[in-house]
């Protein structure tokens, strides 16, 4: 048996085997390049990458440095006098021009009343009668000795009569008829006589005046309208027990009041003094938006403020003849201020520095000033000021903490001062 010949099977498998050593060869060539070229993109990018960056960082360095140096950028506003009139407006109360509680005089009961709350009384008008049963028996007993007391004035009137004519005839006696004795007793009875009859006098006219006294009282049985106004309140009935007196225990029977003239009385700010606090100021008087105003002015003040509320009193006397107002009223007086020594500027334009109220002022070099100022009047947006800027001045608006006083800057854009209406626009 013959075996088979295996070298001719293995040189014809080694050609194949040399060809796959020959491409793996190849192929790690490729790829080491590829890797080169991939590594020398990186590093090319990564280069131009930090060069940019530098580049960047330089150019942020160099614009922030000339940032810094630079004057900051500012907003300006131009200071403006105020109008030549400011209205102001402020709540009051009306009041009577005399208001009166009216109790009784004279204790007893309410026979009658003829006047009711809202009518209108005249001067010495009967409002109410009174019945007074113990001051009648008062009175009559009062006129009962009035008239003893001029009968006793008769009586002691003849017997200093009879006194003093006996006398005369024992002082005429001749000597040695009557004793000294009998004419100094007899003296003395006239003169006695003449005492008693001074005291019945004086009793009459005491008599007399407690008699005048009850008459008036009399007269309070019926009460009278002090003056001329209205009845604001009713407070008796008929058969009422009333007490004379005004003590905290007596009820009063009217309140009433005089309505023309009507007094206003108004509540005025500290800050308005030098513009308010002035007799003849001229006003106008206002119920309610539909009602005519009515004028008037400043009739008198309290020439003093309230440590209380820092305000102080006006008040304004003005005529009622129709009663278009009454006492107890709110009204609204206005009030025409005068802003000629103000000026104004926004709020913005205001800063505080250790409690004292300052503004930025931009000069012609455009150089920062901070100036102290006085503030007149507050009204939110828009500041009056009384001393500190002058009228067309340039303020710093809305002035940043870093500003600081002598600093040069730079205004804004537009190269003009914003205007107050543009400013509350914004």
């Amino acid at each position: 048996m013959q075996l088979p010949d295996h070298s001719q099977s293995s040189d014809s498998k080694a050609p194949a085997s040399n060809a796959a050593t020959a491409y793996s060869a190849d192929t790690g060539r490729r790829l080491k390049f590829v890797a080169g070229v991939a590594a020398a993109v990186l590093l090319v990018a990564f280069l131009i990458m930090h060069l940019a960056k530098l580049h960047a960082e330089r150019t942020l360095a160099r614009d922030t440095n000339a940032s810094a140096a630079a004057a900051p950028l500012v907003e300006v506003v131009k200071v403006r006098t105020a109008a030549a009139g400011r209205p102001l407006t402020l709540p009051a109360e009306t009041a009577a021009w005399y208001e009166s509680l009216i109790y009784a005089r004279v204790s007893g009961y309410v026979g009658t009343w003829s006047a009711d709350i809202g009518d209108h009384v005249a001067m010495g008008q009967v409002l109410a009668t009174i019945e007074t049963p113990e001051l009648d028996a008062d009175y009559l007993a009062a006129k009962a000795k009035l008239t003893a007391a001029q009968a006793q004035v008769k009586v002691k009137q003849a017997e200093a009569e009879f006194a003093t004519s006996t006398y005369a005839r024992w002082r005429d006696s001749p000597k040695g008829v009557v004793s000294e004795q009998e004419r100094e007793d007899k003296k003395a009875g006239q003169a006695s006589s003449a005492a008693e009859l001074d005291s019945a006098r004086a009793q009459v006219n005491l008599a007399q005046a407690n008699v005048e006294r009850l008459a008036a009282f009399e007269q309070f049985k019926r009460v009278t309208a002090p003056y001329a106004g209205t009845i604001t309140q009713r407070r008796i009935d008929i058969g009422n027990l009333v007490t004379a007196g005004s003590s905290t225990s007596s009820t009063p029977l009217y309140r009433m009041a005089q309505d023309d003239p009507l007094r206003v009385f108004v509540e005025v700010p500290q800050s308005a003094t030098a513009d308010l606090m002035k007799v003849g100021v001229p006003v106008q008087i206002s119920a309610n938006d539909s009602a005519p105003k009515v004028a008037g002015k400043i009739t008198r003040t309290s020439a003093a403020i309230d440590p209380q509320a820092r305000t102080f009193r006006v008040e304004i006397d003005i005529p009622n003849p129709g009663n278009a107002l009454v006492p107890g009223m709110y009204v609204e007086v206005g009030f025409l201020l005068d802003n000629s020594r103000t000026v104004q500027v926004p709020a913005a334009a205001l800063v505080f520095h250790s409690g004292q109220s300052q503004v930025a002022a931009v000069d012609a070099n455009d150089i920062v000033h901070f100036r102290n100022v006085t503030i007149a009047r507050d009204d939110g947006n828009t500041i009056e000021l009384q001393s500190g800027v002058a009228s067309g001045e340039q303020l710093i608006l809305n002035l940043s903490n870093q500003i600081v006083d002598g600093q040069k800057v730079r205004v804004s854009e537009d190269g003009a001062p914003r205007t107050m209406a543009a400013v509350r626009m914004r």
